[in-house]
């Protein structure tokens, strides 16, 4: 039972400090849609997905007004496309990025994830002919996100995948040069990447997952923020206890939105991921709660601290919460989505170097990130190497979502408005490291992936 209280807290949360479900996110098996027949497998794609996904967006509306608790984003993320695609004599796998827009235009979402490779351990040929196709279905399409995984824990980094994916982020950018290079923001490169995310731009529907499925993303930095401001100078023990309580009340409000859209949809409830993703708005900011630990701006020594115990409290008070806990689930750090973050790269405090130290201990990587158009392809793959280096040394999912704007130098901004915000232009380490991605290859798995 809830008491009055309780009630009334959640109602102070989703009206002043930007409590909101992030996204309901169905994801939908497209295995069974294959054919040696490009258009015949387009078709099944369209119709499958508009025939499970009928109902999404209505039924998070009715949800929304039912239960007076914002559903911000509805969403579909689907089995990756490179292994959809594969059977087909289709060589231009673009136009079954076409085919996912259209459905997603179809039944309404915001975005549609799942135009996606795995090659961490080498490629297909239904891969090869995805990676080269992402520029041309980013910069064509609307709705359509991408994701490439790269790299694991058990299997090293594949570092040709490396090298390649440098080359076609420049080209996605150029491909967008006059709309702020836009289609970078919709392509993320992966290590160790989860299946069963709702969030965008890296959702895909995991080869392990059931037909059809029903994933919920929550978000509530504001709120946590608001609760450390409370604490006046008290220690590490009790700023973790209080973000863990913030968290399970977050999470839970979660688990009834997730619990709810599954019964109405008859739709398997999969995971509530607690991921604490920020939005340019004022309040809805990571940053602002590390300042709230007592850091004068984001990106101060400290930070990765900071950063340590708000993911590691907010995982903790999730898992009470539920016990279906999946996906990222702990904070986010993407720069021109966080206005705490925008902030702090813009008078200086935060680099990509620091940047790159806090990925070790949030929930993803380096994300949206934008540096000078002219950062070669090298540059950006080394980037890339870096972070996936992470990932597989720690055994965590790391990601890179980073947008060279054409046009730009380090000081400018570009403007995305929305979600995506405003991102400074950061600078980007001027040496080269194109004789070190040329090597190619694999680096191997570490030694701790030898866990059998």
């Amino acid at each position: 039972m809830f008491n009055g209280n309780e009630i009334l807290e959640t109602i102070n949360m989703i009206t002043q400090e930007n409590l909101d479900i992030r996204t309901i996110t169905m994801g939908i098996s497209l295995r069974d849609c294959t054919s040696d027949s490009s258009k015949v497998a387009r078709q099944r794609i369209y119709d499958k997905i508009s025939r499970y996904a009928q109902n999404l967006v209505k039924t998070g509306e009715d949800i929304e007004r039912d239960f007076g608790i914002p559903i911000i984003n509805k969403r579909i993320s689907v089995t990756p496309i490179a292994l959809v695609a594969e059977g087909s004599d289709e060589t231009n796998y673009a136009t079954f990025a076409h085919a996912l827009d259209d459905a997603a235009k179809n039944v309404g979402v915001n975005f549609i994830g799942g135009f996606s490779a795995l090659v961490h351990k080498g490629y297909t040929k239904g891969d090869r002919l995805l990676i080269q196709a992402i520029p041309e279905a980013l910069s064509t399409t609307d709705r359509v996100c991408s994701s490439v995984n790269l790299a694991t824990s058990k299997a090293g980094i594949n570092m040709d995948a490396v090298k390649e994916l440098g080359e076609i982020i420049k080209e996605c950018a150029e491909r967008t040069k006059d709309r702020g290079a836009v289609a970078c923001s919709k392509l993320v490169v992966f290590s160790n990447v989860p299946e069963d995310n709702p969030f965008m731009a890296g959702a895909f529907h995991g080869i392990g997952e059931p037909e059809c499925v029903i994933n919920v993303g929550v978000s509530g930095p504001g709120v946590v923020a608001n609760a450390l401001k409370s604490l006046n100078g008290a220690d590490f023990g009790t700023v973790a206890e209080t973000i863990k309580k913030t968290a399970f009340k977050i999470t839970r409000m979660g688990q009834l939105v997730a619990q709810e859209a599954s019964a109405r949809l008859n739709v398997p409830f999969g995971i509530v991921d607690l991921s604490l993703a920020p939005t340019p708005a004022v309040g809805d900011s990571v940053a602002r709660i590390l300042e709230a630990m007592g850091l004068e701006r984001c990106g101060a020594h400290g930070t990765t601290a900071a950063l340590a115990l708000l993911n590691d409290a907010v995982k903790k008070g999730g898992v009470m919460a539920s016990s279906y806990v999946g996906g990222l689930s702990g904070a986010f750090i993407p720069v021109s989505e966080d206005a705490g973050m925008i902030e702090a790269a813009m008078c200086g405090a935060l680099s990509i170097e620091k940047l790159e130290a806090m990925t070790c201990v949030c929930s993803v990587g380096l994300d949206m990130i934008a540096v000078p158009g002219n950062t070669p392809a090298s540059t950006l793959s080394a980037i890339i190497a870096d972070e996936a280096a992470i990932g597989v040394v720690n055994n965590k999912t790391t990601a890179v979502r980073i947008i060279p704007v054409p046009g730009m130098v380090e000081g400018d901004v570009v403007e995305y408005g929305g979600l995506f915000g405003s991102a400074p232009i950061m600078k980007v380490n001027p040496f080269s490291s194109e004789a070190f991605i040329k090597r190619g290859g694999r680096i191997p798995a570490p030694l701790q992936s030898l866990r059998n």
